[in-house]
């Protein structure tokens, strides 16, 4: 064998050791896959009314899953720029929400619509303000690739998360592969987001445990006026304070934004709006898919005079009403009390929710 041959085959031989090294393969390390199952704890009142938590088959909720889900929540690696990551637009102190009226890009750029809170999003049968996503799972894929967003390919992503090191055994400890694709990423996020529940604030403990003094004189007359005159709980209703449905609560005559008629290309569905949880609606202004309102009193004053009752599609439970139900203004000061007493800051202070790599 010539000298030459003997030197090519030599670096050849080293060339593949070096690959083999630096891309270990699952079964090449002492990782291990045994992930521990999670039940989230939820007070009985949720249960009793709600039912046991629905998680999908395929995603089931487990310590190393929720973990690694919170890590690539506050991982700005998922942007194209590394400037942006999902707690960029989803604050915890705003209940997970963006206090902007309009989330911004890498670029700058900015969206048309108000982001939307993350609680109690286990029980949602739709995603975003148009209902155009059916699951967690599928709702956190899109944030990377919008072009208003993060402005990312999964390729990019999974490549930089593969580089890592630490992501290969977070994901193999989580689903048993290092061979790291969005599938997994979602999988993740989605098992994280269906932690962040929200079930303790002065409402639920003067409603669901009996508290007589967790709401002021004020807080009850403005709770009057939210089940009563009001008609609030019509939609904003039972333990989750939203019915997940999708309407048209009266905010235009002509609609520049037609909602989930877009998606759904039905005529019908022009107008309607996902319906918002009122939980921590204290800290999630601005308000409305298009964040129009600056604060709970411009809502408020919206729904005493400001409904506009031809609007196409307009709800059947606003409709009746004209242009409105007409509040005084000491029940509007009442109303917006009680809605302060959906904050729950035992969520916003949760350690369990915030950045785990500050």
């Amino acid at each position: 064998m010539s000298t030459k041959i003997k030197y090519l085959l030599s670096i050849s031989l080293f060339l593949g050791l070096f690959i083999v090294a630096c891309n270990p393969k699952d079964d090449d390390n002492d990782w291990v896959y045994n992930p521990t199952s999670v039940t989230v704890s939820l007070p009985a009142f949720v249960n009793t009314y709600l039912g046991a938590m629905p998680i999908p088959s395929d995603n089931p909720l487990t310590e190393e899953g929720i973990a690694l889900g919170r890590r690539l929540f506050y991982d700005k690696r998922l942007s194209n720029d590394n400037t942006m990551s999902c707690a960029t637009c989803h604050l915890q102190e705003h209940a997970f929400d963006d206090p902007r009226r309009f989330s911004e890009g890498t670029n700058g750029a900015l969206g048309n619509r108000n982001a939307m809170s993350i609680q109690n999003l286990s029980w949602a049968n739709a995603m975003f303000w148009d209902g155009r996503r059916e699951t967690l799972e599928q709702q956190a894929h899109d944030p990377v690739t919008n072009p208003i967003e993060m402005r990312n390919t999964w390729t990019t992503v999974e490549s930089r998360l593969r580089s890592d090191a630490n992501y290969p055994q977070l994901f193999y400890e989580a689903f048993g592969t290092a061979d790291i694709d969005s599938n997994l990423v979602v999988k993740a996020i989605a098992q994280f987001e269906r932690t962040l529940v929200s079930f303790h604030s002065p409402f639920d403990d003067y409603y669901f445990n009996g508290n007589t003094n967790a709401l002021t004189e004020q807080q009850i007359r403005g709770k009057d006026i939210y089940f009563g005159k009001g008609h609030c709980n019509d939609c904003h209703s039972d333990v989750l304070l939203t019915d997940n449905q999708f309407r048209n609560n009266g905010l235009d005559n002509v609609l520049t934004d037609i909602g989930m008629g877009k998606p759904t290309q039905n005529p019908d569905n022009n107008g309607k709006f996902k319906v918002p949880t009122l939980r921590n609606i204290a800290l999630t202004a601005p308000y409305m898919h298009d964040g129009r309102f600056p604060d709970l009193q411009a809502v408020v004053d919206f729904y005493s005079h400001g409904i506009q009752p031809n609007s196409p599609n307009i709800d059947e439970h606003v409709a009746p009403f004209g242009n409105g139900f007409a509040f005084n203004p000491g029940e509007k000061a009442d109303l917006i009390a009680f809605l302060q007493s959906f904050t729950d800051t035992s969520f916003i202070n949760n350690p369990n929710f915030s950045n785990p790599n500050p």
